[in-house]
Protein backbone atom coordinates (compact mmCIF):
# COMPACT_ATOMS: atom_id res chain seq x y z
CA UNK A 1 0.00 0.00 0.00
CA UNK A 2 3.12 2.33 0.52
CA UNK A 3 4.20 1.56 -2.45
CA UNK A 4 0.77 2.66 -4.16
CA UNK A 5 0.08 5.69 -2.22
CA UNK A 6 3.94 7.11 -3.30
CA UNK A 7 3.13 6.57 -7.16
CA UNK A 8 -0.88 8.39 -6.64
CA UNK A 9 1.36 10.92 -4.96
CA UNK A 10 4.03 10.89 -7.23
CA UNK A 11 1.19 11.15 -10.23
CA UNK A 12 -1.02 14.11 -8.57
CA UNK A 13 2.85 16.09 -8.16
CA UNK A 14 3.34 15.75 -12.27
CA UNK A 15 0.02 16.59 -13.50
CA UNK A 16 0.01 19.90 -11.19
CA UNK A 17 3.50 20.79 -12.72
CA UNK A 18 1.92 20.05 -16.06
CA UNK A 19 -0.92 22.27 -14.95
CA UNK A 20 0.71 25.25 -14.28
CA UNK A 21 3.83 24.66 -16.91
CA UNK A 22 0.34 25.45 -19.36
CA UNK A 23 -0.94 28.42 -17.60
CA UNK A 24 2.60 29.82 -18.00
CA UNK A 25 2.58 29.28 -21.42
CA UNK A 26 -0.40 30.62 -22.45
CA UNK A 27 0.32 33.91 -20.29
CA UNK A 28 3.81 33.95 -21.71
CA UNK A 29 3.76 37.29 -24.63
CA UNK A 30 4.20 35.53 -28.17
CA UNK A 31 7.75 36.22 -29.83
CA UNK A 32 7.77 37.38 -33.42
CA UNK A 33 8.30 33.72 -34.76
CA UNK A 34 4.90 33.48 -33.77
CA UNK A 35 3.28 36.23 -35.13
CA UNK A 36 5.21 35.60 -38.48
CA UNK A 37 3.02 32.54 -38.11
CA UNK A 38 0.03 33.97 -37.98
CA UNK A 39 0.85 36.57 -40.76
CA UNK A 40 1.55 33.66 -43.05
CA UNK A 41 -1.97 32.82 -43.08
CA UNK A 42 -3.34 32.59 -46.60
CA UNK A 43 -5.91 35.86 -47.54
CA UNK A 44 -7.97 35.23 -50.66
CA UNK A 45 -7.91 38.55 -53.19
CA UNK A 46 -8.87 39.30 -56.43
CA UNK A 47 -6.99 41.28 -58.99
CA UNK A 48 -8.50 44.03 -60.55
CA UNK A 49 -7.33 45.88 -63.70
CA UNK A 50 -7.93 45.97 -67.58
CA UNK A 51 -7.91 43.90 -70.17
CA UNK A 52 -6.88 44.76 -73.23
CA UNK A 53 -7.07 42.58 -76.71
CA UNK A 54 -8.37 42.02 -80.52
CA UNK A 55 -11.04 40.24 -82.38
CA UNK A 56 -9.55 37.12 -84.00
CA UNK A 57 -12.89 37.07 -86.46
CA UNK A 58 -12.46 40.22 -87.81
CA UNK A 59 -8.57 39.98 -88.14
CA UNK A 60 -8.71 36.56 -89.47
CA UNK A 61 -11.60 37.56 -92.36
CA UNK A 62 -9.45 40.35 -93.27
CA UNK A 63 -7.16 37.65 -94.25
CA UNK A 64 -9.44 34.69 -96.20
CA UNK A 65 -12.42 37.37 -97.77
CA UNK A 66 -12.00 39.42 -100.47
CA UNK A 67 -13.88 43.04 -99.98
CA UNK A 68 -13.51 42.84 -96.65
CA UNK A 69 -11.03 44.78 -94.45
CA UNK A 70 -11.87 45.02 -90.66
CA UNK A 71 -10.13 45.09 -86.87
CA UNK A 72 -11.67 45.76 -83.75
CA UNK A 73 -10.12 46.26 -80.46
CA UNK A 74 -11.91 45.55 -77.19
CA UNK A 75 -11.24 45.86 -73.83
CA UNK A 76 -12.90 45.81 -70.38
CA UNK A 77 -11.96 47.31 -67.04
CA UNK A 78 -13.31 45.52 -63.21
CA UNK A 79 -15.30 47.84 -61.25
CA UNK A 80 -16.35 45.22 -58.50
CA UNK A 81 -16.30 41.56 -57.94
CA UNK A 82 -19.06 40.70 -60.44
CA UNK A 83 -19.24 44.19 -62.63
CA UNK A 84 -17.10 45.11 -65.45
CA UNK A 85 -17.10 48.08 -67.86
CA UNK A 86 -16.75 47.21 -71.26
CA UNK A 87 -16.28 49.02 -74.97
CA UNK A 88 -15.13 47.90 -78.37
CA UNK A 89 -13.64 50.04 -80.75
CA UNK A 90 -13.24 49.06 -84.50
CA UNK A 91 -13.00 50.11 -88.20
CA UNK A 92 -14.21 48.58 -91.38
CA UNK A 93 -14.36 48.77 -95.05
CA UNK A 94 -16.89 46.36 -96.73
CA UNK A 95 -18.18 45.61 -100.39
CA UNK A 96 -20.97 44.00 -100.31
CA UNK A 97 -22.72 42.09 -103.60
CA UNK A 98 -25.90 42.38 -103.03
CA UNK A 99 -29.34 41.23 -105.56
CA UNK A 100 -29.79 44.33 -106.73
CA UNK A 101 -26.79 46.76 -105.69
CA UNK A 102 -23.32 46.59 -105.47
CA UNK A 103 -22.02 48.41 -102.59
CA UNK A 104 -18.95 49.68 -100.22
CA UNK A 105 -19.48 50.69 -96.44
CA UNK A 106 -16.37 52.59 -94.81
CA UNK A 107 -16.28 53.42 -91.51
CA UNK A 108 -15.59 53.61 -87.62
CA UNK A 109 -17.36 52.46 -84.72
CA UNK A 110 -17.59 52.60 -80.72
CA UNK A 111 -19.51 50.36 -78.08
CA UNK A 112 -19.78 51.33 -74.17
CA UNK A 113 -21.71 49.31 -71.79
CA UNK A 114 -21.29 46.72 -68.90
CA UNK A 115 -20.55 43.24 -68.23
CA UNK A 116 -22.28 41.02 -65.20
CA UNK A 117 -20.17 37.92 -64.22
CA UNK A 118 -22.31 35.46 -63.32
CA UNK A 119 -19.89 32.62 -62.93
CA UNK A 120 -18.97 31.56 -59.28
CA UNK A 121 -15.11 31.38 -59.57
CA UNK A 122 -12.77 28.65 -57.34
CA UNK A 123 -9.70 29.90 -55.74
CA UNK A 124 -7.81 31.76 -57.91
CA UNK A 125 -9.42 31.39 -61.37
CA UNK A 126 -10.69 34.15 -63.29
CA UNK A 127 -13.00 32.89 -66.00
CA UNK A 128 -15.89 34.39 -66.96
CA UNK A 129 -19.57 33.36 -68.30
CA UNK A 130 -21.24 36.90 -68.64
CA UNK A 131 -24.39 38.94 -69.81
CA UNK A 132 -23.65 42.28 -70.72
CA UNK A 133 -25.05 45.69 -72.81
CA UNK A 134 -23.77 47.94 -74.93
CA UNK A 135 -24.88 51.60 -76.75
CA UNK A 136 -22.99 51.30 -80.14
CA UNK A 137 -22.47 54.32 -82.29
CA UNK A 138 -20.89 54.45 -86.23
CA UNK A 139 -19.87 57.02 -88.18
CA UNK A 140 -19.39 56.09 -92.00
CA UNK A 141 -19.59 56.41 -95.52
CA UNK A 142 -21.73 54.39 -98.27
CA UNK A 143 -20.25 53.74 -102.34
CA UNK A 144 -22.82 52.87 -104.79
CA UNK A 145 -20.90 50.88 -106.91
CA UNK A 146 -23.72 49.45 -109.16
CA UNK A 147 -27.45 48.72 -109.39
CA UNK A 148 -29.62 46.86 -111.84
CA UNK A 149 -32.47 47.42 -113.54
CA UNK A 150 -34.96 45.87 -115.79
CA UNK A 151 -35.90 46.76 -119.10
CA UNK A 152 -38.50 45.56 -121.76
CA UNK A 153 -37.25 42.88 -124.05
CA UNK A 154 -37.55 43.80 -128.02
CA UNK A 155 -40.48 41.79 -129.25
CA UNK A 156 -39.57 42.35 -132.39
CA UNK A 157 -38.00 38.81 -133.45
CA UNK A 158 -40.95 36.72 -132.10
CA UNK A 159 -43.24 35.05 -134.24
CA UNK A 160 -46.33 34.02 -133.80
CA UNK A 161 -45.40 30.42 -133.12
CA UNK A 162 -42.94 31.26 -130.02
CA UNK A 163 -44.24 31.69 -126.59
CA UNK A 164 -41.91 34.04 -125.43
CA UNK A 165 -40.60 33.60 -121.00
CA UNK A 166 -39.29 36.82 -120.13
CA UNK A 167 -40.20 40.20 -121.38
CA UNK A 168 -37.65 41.96 -119.47
CA UNK A 169 -33.58 42.01 -119.14
CA UNK A 170 -31.44 42.70 -116.22
CA UNK A 171 -29.52 46.11 -116.63
CA UNK A 172 -26.40 46.84 -114.17
CA UNK A 173 -25.75 50.52 -114.31
CA UNK A 174 -22.43 51.54 -112.77
CA UNK A 175 -21.98 54.37 -110.95
CA UNK A 176 -19.44 55.73 -108.49
CA UNK A 177 -21.95 57.96 -106.05
CA UNK A 178 -20.15 58.45 -102.40
CA UNK A 179 -22.58 59.83 -99.12
CA UNK A 180 -20.76 60.67 -96.65
CA UNK A 181 -21.29 61.82 -92.86
CA UNK A 182 -23.79 58.95 -92.56
CA UNK A 183 -24.49 58.30 -88.72
CA UNK A 184 -26.24 55.19 -86.47
CA UNK A 185 -26.93 54.24 -83.24
CA UNK A 186 -27.91 50.95 -81.25
CA UNK A 187 -28.16 48.67 -78.70
CA UNK A 188 -26.56 45.24 -77.82
CA UNK A 189 -28.01 42.13 -75.75
CA UNK A 190 -24.53 40.08 -75.09
CA UNK A 191 -23.94 36.53 -74.07
CA UNK A 192 -20.57 35.49 -73.75
CA UNK A 193 -17.46 33.52 -72.13
CA UNK A 194 -13.99 34.35 -71.42
CA UNK A 195 -11.24 31.51 -70.30
CA UNK A 196 -8.15 32.35 -68.76
CA UNK A 197 -5.08 30.22 -70.90
CA UNK A 198 -2.11 31.04 -68.70
CA UNK A 199 -0.60 33.86 -66.66
CA UNK A 200 -2.99 36.94 -68.39
CA UNK A 201 -3.72 35.26 -71.32
CA UNK A 202 -7.62 35.21 -71.64
CA UNK A 203 -9.94 33.66 -74.70
CA UNK A 204 -13.04 34.95 -75.07
CA UNK A 205 -16.62 34.40 -77.24
CA UNK A 206 -19.68 36.43 -77.36
CA UNK A 207 -22.89 36.76 -79.36
CA UNK A 208 -24.97 39.67 -79.77
CA UNK A 209 -28.60 40.32 -80.52
CA UNK A 210 -28.63 44.10 -81.59
CA UNK A 211 -31.84 46.80 -82.66
CA UNK A 212 -31.22 49.80 -84.37
CA UNK A 213 -32.46 52.99 -82.74
CA UNK A 214 -31.43 55.54 -86.00
CA UNK A 215 -29.74 56.00 -88.68
CA UNK A 216 -28.87 58.41 -91.72
CA UNK A 217 -29.80 56.81 -94.91
CA UNK A 218 -28.17 57.26 -98.46
CA UNK A 219 -30.38 58.98 -101.12
CA UNK A 220 -32.59 56.11 -103.16
CA UNK A 221 -31.05 53.01 -101.21
CA UNK A 222 -30.91 51.51 -97.25
CA UNK A 223 -27.79 50.92 -95.31
CA UNK A 224 -28.10 47.00 -95.79
CA UNK A 225 -24.70 47.31 -94.04
CA UNK A 226 -23.62 48.87 -90.48
CA UNK A 227 -19.94 49.09 -89.45
CA UNK A 228 -20.20 47.39 -85.62
CA UNK A 229 -24.12 46.28 -86.22
CA UNK A 230 -23.00 43.90 -89.72
CA UNK A 231 -26.23 43.29 -91.79
CA UNK A 232 -29.34 44.63 -91.06
CA UNK A 233 -32.67 42.55 -91.40
CA UNK A 234 -35.92 44.08 -91.58
CA UNK A 235 -34.29 47.66 -91.07
CA UNK A 236 -34.14 47.46 -87.22
CA UNK A 237 -32.66 43.86 -86.58
CA UNK A 238 -29.08 42.48 -86.12
CA UNK A 239 -26.63 39.80 -84.97
CA UNK A 240 -23.32 39.51 -84.91
CA UNK A 241 -20.37 37.74 -82.64
CA UNK A 242 -16.60 38.09 -82.33
CA UNK A 243 -13.46 35.51 -81.02
CA UNK A 244 -11.20 37.56 -78.73
CA UNK A 245 -7.76 37.28 -77.36
CA UNK A 246 -6.93 39.45 -74.83
CA UNK A 247 -4.31 40.23 -72.00
CA UNK A 248 -4.87 41.19 -68.51
CA UNK A 249 -2.96 44.07 -66.92
CA UNK A 250 -3.29 43.86 -62.98
CA UNK A 251 -3.55 47.49 -61.16
CA UNK A 252 -4.40 46.39 -57.72
CA UNK A 253 -5.50 43.70 -55.65
CA UNK A 254 -8.31 43.74 -53.39
CA UNK A 255 -9.14 41.22 -50.05
CA UNK A 256 -12.15 39.02 -50.57
CA UNK A 257 -14.54 39.74 -47.78
CA UNK A 258 -15.28 36.88 -45.55
CA UNK A 259 -18.79 35.50 -45.16
CA UNK A 260 -20.19 35.61 -42.06
CA UNK A 261 -21.28 32.64 -40.48
CA UNK A 262 -24.88 32.36 -38.87
CA UNK A 263 -25.26 32.40 -35.16
CA UNK A 264 -24.97 28.53 -33.97
CA UNK A 265 -29.13 28.43 -32.74
CA UNK A 266 -28.89 27.81 -28.80
CA UNK A 267 -31.04 25.15 -27.13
Amino acid sequence: MTYISRFIGSLLLLLSFSVMAQQNEKQLPKTPADSVAVAAAPVKKDRYGIRVGLDLYRLSRSFYEDGFRGIEVVADYRLTKKWYAAAELGNVKFTVDDTQLNFTTNGSYLKVGFDHNVYENWLDMENMIYVGFRYGFASFSQNLNSYKIYQNSALDDIDDTTTPTNYFDEVTVYTDRNYSGLTAHWVELIGGVKAKLFNNLFLGFSVRLNGLLSETKPSGFDNLYLPGFNRTYDGKFGVGFNYTLSYFIPLYKKQIAKKEEAPTPKN
